[in-house]
């Protein structure tokens, strides 16, 4: 068991409590948005609304499950404890009052701005001084996952860092350079103009730090769904991982490829050339490579497992796997939603095609399948697979945990497939309500309803997932036990430096991050950029 299991759990019962309120509060926004009355349906709750669950799904959800998935991680994969349990308790008591004064902020109405707070819109100080300090409890954690791998690279020279960990360690490194841009966005722009210092704030500025972000975050979020696919559903599915090589160089692609994109949710902005735009979208389009490299090596892992089975035949072996578990069921799933999600990212990263779909419903349907179909369910599967050795108790039976599941695909689905129809329709997001007896929009009315089904059954399917997590009187106490991540094929005795570390994938990052950001960034200092006044409280 991990010696400090008080302090994973700590993080988790953060991520999954806000959550479950986050989940409620996306299910009232539909409402609002459908033709059915809506109790305490005004724009400006709306908003607030808006906001409490984009910033709770994005940066606490995410931020909070990742800390302490990667604490567990270090711990049971390297077999060693924390380098320091102190310094990460720091940064979790940092991240939750960082929390608390951000939901503080948009209870009292002065922060709807949604989690992108795009200015010339600004909250109180205080929302973002709250998501400073949720950043800089993140970077602690980076700190304790890069002594942790160094500690285990010391004792044990020329041994490979498990797979497990070398992926954490690529996402706390990849957070890092995620976190960069918006973290200059908001401390040499937002503040000085909410705390008045400044009159004035450069929007093209402000958005292009943000787009630094905007979609290296979406991989930060993804990296332990990509976990679990290459160290847990092996395991799970009674077989091994196909390719050891193969997981290290695709989170090392992911690495270098989720950075330089980030101006493709630009497209439309008039402050960049067309050149830069292109530039993006070509390395947006690299991002397919790691995916579908995983999509190869995890298929076939599976296909090694379910032949193990007994499976015959071409698809034989698919029948054949044990999906009765959950993190194999989980795994499918994910895939299944990927598909779609990942199909919705294409289109939104070309630029002709994207100006049909931007800023309508479509764009809203592609980012819930990614985050919310992929990514979380995955973490629901980590849940349940790491929760025996957390808390010493035998899990709930696994037909409720597969219940809960397939609730969670279903809704999601539910919900979002209508969103694509609709703003292909040009159904616009970001909008607190529709007229439903203009002609032009009265067709939509149905659909929305279906999406708000869907919606309901993603709640119901949070609900079952904490509940399934709480302890029971009856569930029976275990004896003390480690957890394995899965072995590959022919385990590695040693690997090439470059995928042992990432000294060498730090120097291509920069070059890749000058030559998408450079000139892009650089224009604002040396030319007569657009200024916007910002007027205090705007949007709040």
């Amino acid at each position: 068991m991990p010696q400090n299991r008080r302090l994973i759990l700590a993080h988790l019962w953060v991520a999954f409590s806000v959550f479950v309120l986050a989940a409620a509060l996306g299910v009232w926004q539909m409402w609002v948005r459908s033709p059915l009355a809506a109790p305490q349906d005004t724009p400006a709750r709306y908003y607030q609304s808006v906001t409490g669950h984009g910033v709770s799904m994005a940066y606490v959800l995410t931020t909070f499950f990742i800390m302490g998935f990667g604490y567990f991680t270090a711990e049971t994969a390297l077999k060693t404890p924390l380098p320091s349990a102190r310094w990460a308790w720091a940064g979790f008591w940092t991240a939750l009052a960082g929390v608390a004064m951000t939901v503080a902020a948009i209870l009292s109405g002065q922060a709807s701005v949604l989690y992108t707070f795009y200015p010339p819109m600004t909250a109180t100080p205080w929302f973002y001084v709250g998501l400073v300090l949720v950043v800089v409890g993140s970077w602690i954690w980076v700190a304790v996952m890069l002594v942790a791998m160094a500690r285990f690279k010391r004792a044990n020279p020329g041994a490979p860092v498990p797979l497990a960990m070398y992926a954490t360690v690529a996402n706390a490194i990849m957070w890092l350079w995620t976190t960069a841009g918006v973290s200059a966005e908001i401390l040499f722009q937002i503040l000085p103009a909410v705390f008045g210092w400044t009159q004035t704030i450069d929007v093209g500025l402000s958005r292009t730090l943000f787009s630094w972000t905007l979609h290296a975050i979406v991989y930060f979020w993804l990296f332990p769904a990509y976990i679990a696919f290459y160290t847990m559903a092996p395991r799970a599915a009674g077989g091994r991982l196909y390719s050891d090589t193969m997981g290290r160089l695709s989170f090392v692609l992911f690495l270098l490829y989720s950075l330089p994109v980030g101006m493709h949710h630009l497209f439309m902005d008039p402050e960049h050339s067309t050149g830069f735009k292109f530039i993006q979208m070509s390395l947006t389009a690299l991002v397919s490579i790691p995916t579908l490299l995983t999509v190869f090596t995890i298929s076939a892992s599976m296909e090694l497992a379910g032949r193990l089975r007994g499976g015959k035949g071409l698809f034989g072996w698919i029948k054949a796997l044990p999906w009765e578990r959950p993190m194999v069921l989980a795994t499918g799933l994910a895939f299944f939603m990927l598909w779609f999600g990942g199909g919705g990212g294409l289109i939104n990263m070309s630029y002709g095609m994207n100006a049909m779909v931007h800023n309508t419903a479509w764009v809203t349907a592609h980012f819930h399948l990614i985050f919310g179909g992929t990514v979380v369910i995955m973490y629901f599967a980590i849940a349940y697979e790491i929760w025996p050795s957390l808390t010493g108790r035998a899990p709930l039976s696994v037909a409720t945990q597969r219940l809960q599941l397939w609730l969670w695909a279903i809704g999601m689905m539910v919900m979002t497939l209508p969103w694509h129809y609709l703003g292909l329709q040009g159904q616009w997001r970001r909008v607190a309500s529709f007229n439903y007896a203009d002609p032009r929009i009265g067709p939509w009315g149905p659909l929305v309803i279906v999406s708000l089904a869907g919606g309901v059954l993603l709640l119901v399917s949070a609900v079952m997932f904490v509940m399934n997590l709480l302890p029971r009187r009856a569930q029976v106490r275990l004896p003390e036990q480690g957890y394995s991540f899965a072995l590959a094929v022919h385990p590695p005795q040693r690997v090439p430096a470059a995928l042992n570390g990432f000294t060498v994938w730090n120097v291509l990052v920069a070059i890749l991050m000058l030559v998408a950001y450079g000139f892009p960034i650089l224009q604002f200092f040396i030319g007569n950029s657009p200024q916007a006044v910002i007027h205090p409280l705007t949007g709040g």
